[in-house]
């Protein structure tokens, strides 16, 4: 692990809590920290936005391939693969610029919304995944 190295991040089941416990005991072995540990806490060098950066990431990219093939996101019909934490924040960014989302899905299937999602179906979706834990 190290700047150099391996660069360890957050995913399924693992947060900031765990990372921040990560970066205290790499911070204790080799006392230093900078570039180790992606998902720490702001107060020890994290980012602001770091649930939303690989979400958001995602449709930036997706607006430059748009852009390069002169057409823009608005008004189109998106298909999202997943609904953990990337998917929920790909589905924020597309809403704020006019996308519609139709489809999430997890390992017990797919859920499609010929309608789209709102943010009302969004923030109900966040609930369930991250609060109640459901699949």
């Amino acid at each position: 692990v190290g700047a150099d190295t391996d660069v360890p991040a957050g995913d399924i089941g693992v947060g900031a809590r765990e990372i921040g416990y990560l970066y205290g005991q790499y911070k204790r072995l080799r006392n230093e920290f900078t570039g180790v540990l992606t998902g720490k806490n702001v107060k020890w060098g994290g980012s602001f936005i770091r649930p939303e950066a690989t979400g958001y990431g995602a449709v930036y990219f997706l607006e430059e391939m748009c852009k390069d093939n002169n057409t823009v996101i608005r008004g189109k019909n998106v298909l999202l693969s997943g609904s953990g934490n990337v998917a929920q924040f790909a589905c924020e960014k597309l809403l704020q610029l006019g996308a519609k989302v139709l489809t999430f899905s997890d390992s017990n299937g797919t859920i499609v919304d010929k309608d789209g999602f709102n943010e009302e179906k969004l923030d109900h979706l966040k609930y369930l995944k991250n609060e109640k834990r459901g699949r």
